[in-house]
C-alpha cells in the first residue's frame, strides 16, 4: 500500500481559508494544533482522492487511526499526532470524531437536509474547534459557540466549492431538499454558470450560514486566552465577508474566495478591534481615591 503522504494534494496550512495556527496563537500551543493539522489534512486528502475506491479510503483511514492509536506505527501524520498529543496530556478524541466524517465522505455523497448537513459537520468540523479548546485549557462551556462557528466555516467551505465537489467527486453538501424546493437537479450543479434558480437557492443556504455565524459571536469575549481571541475574532470577519460574498455571487461562475491580502487585512482590522475591546474589559478596575483621602 502507497504511504498516505504520497496521496497528498499539496496543500498546506497556509493554502486553506482561515488561519491555522497563526502568529497569534502562542508559540508552545502552535506544534500540537500543526500536528493535527498534517493528520486531519492527510484524512482529508484521502476521503478526497478520486482515484481511490471506498474500501481503498476506508481502509487507509483505518490505518491512519491505528497509528494514531499506537496500534501500529506506518503512518507518519498519525504517529506525529500521537507523540505530540502524548507530550500534551491530551486525548486523541477529537481526531477520532474527524475521522468518523471522513470515513463518511467516503460513502456518503448527499445530504437530504439542512439537518443532516449539521449532523455531518458535528463529526467534520467541530472536532477542530474543541480541540482547538482543549489545547488552550478552555472551559467546555465555550463549545456551543466554537461548534456554530466551525460548522458555518464547514459549510462556506462546501457553498465555495459546490461545482467542483459535483464535478470531481459526484459529493452534493447542499441539502436535496432546498435543492427539490427551489426546483433545482443536482446536475445544475455541473454547469459553468448558475441558474437563477440554484442561485436563489445557493443565497439562501448562505443567509442561513449567516446566522449560524451568528451564534458564535460571544466565542472571543468567553475564551480565557487572550490571543486565542484575537484568533477567533478574525475567522469570524473573514467568515461574514465570505458569506456576504456567497449571498449576492455565483460560486459556479465568480469569485467567492478572499485574497491573501484581503484575508490579511480583514483579519488584522478585527484582531485590532477585538484588541482593545478585551484590553479594557478584562483590565483591573482601579478605585479612583474619594475627595476625602487625598
Amino acid at each position: 500500500m502507497i504511504d498516505s503522504a504520497k496521496l497528498r494534494s499539496g496543500k498546506g496550512h497556509r493554502d486553506e481559508n482561515f488561519p491555522v495556527a497563526s502568529w497569534l496563537i502562542e508559540r508552545r500551543h502552535r506544534p500540537v494544533i500543526l500536528a493535527f493539522y498534517e493528520f486531519v489534512r492527510t484524512a482529508d486528502d484521502i476521503a478526497d482522492h478520486a482515484a481511490l475506491a471506498a474500501g481503498e479510503k476506508l481502509a487507509r483511514l483505518d490505518r491512519l487511526e491505528a497509528s494514531l492509536l499506537g496500534d501500529r506505527d506506518d503512518d507518519a501524520a498519525g504517529v506525529a499526532l500521537r507523540r505530540a498529543l502524548h507530550e500534551r496530556g491530551l486525548s486523541p478524541q477529537h481526531a477520532q470524531d474527524l475521522l468518523r466524517a471522513f470515513r463518511q465522505d467516503a460513502v456518503k455523497s448527499r445530504y437530504d437536509d439542512w439537518s443532516d448537513l449539521i449532523g455531518y459537520c458535528t463529526s467534520s468540523a467541530m472536532p477542530v474547534g474543541r480541540f482547538v479548546l482543549d489545547v488552550h485549557g478552555e472551559a467546555k462551556s465555550t463549545w456551543p459557540a466554537s461548534d456554530a462557528l466551525c460548522a458555518a466555516l464547514q459549510i462556506i467551505n462546501h457553498l465555495q466549492d459546490c461545482g467542483s465537489d459535483y464535478r470531481r467527486l459526484n459529493r452534493v453538501y447542499l441539502p436535496l431538499d432546498a435543492l427539490a424546493g427551489h426546483g433545482v437537479e443536482v446536475e445544475a450543479l455541473g454547469a459553468s454558470q448558475a441558474s437563477p434558480a440554484l442561485i436563489a437557492c445557493l443565497h439562501d443556504l448562505a443567509a442561513r450560514t449567516a446566522a449560524l455565524l451568528e451564534e458564535s459571536r460571544a466565542l472571543p469575549a468567553i475564551v480565557g486566552n487572550f490571543r486565542l481571541a484575537l484568533e477567533i475574532s478574525a475567522i469570524q470577519a473573514m467568515a461574514r465577508r465570505l458569506v456576504a460574498l456567497l449571498q449576492r455571487r455565483d460560486p459556479l461562475s465568480e469569485r467567492v474566495h478572499l485574497t491573501r491580502a484581503e484575508a490579511a487585512a480583514t483579519g488584522a482590522a478585527s484582531a485590532a478591534g477585538c484588541f482593545f475591546r478585551l484590553l479594557f474589559r478584562r483590565a483591573p478596575r482601579v478605585d479612583r481615591p474619594r475627595a476625602h483621602e487625598y
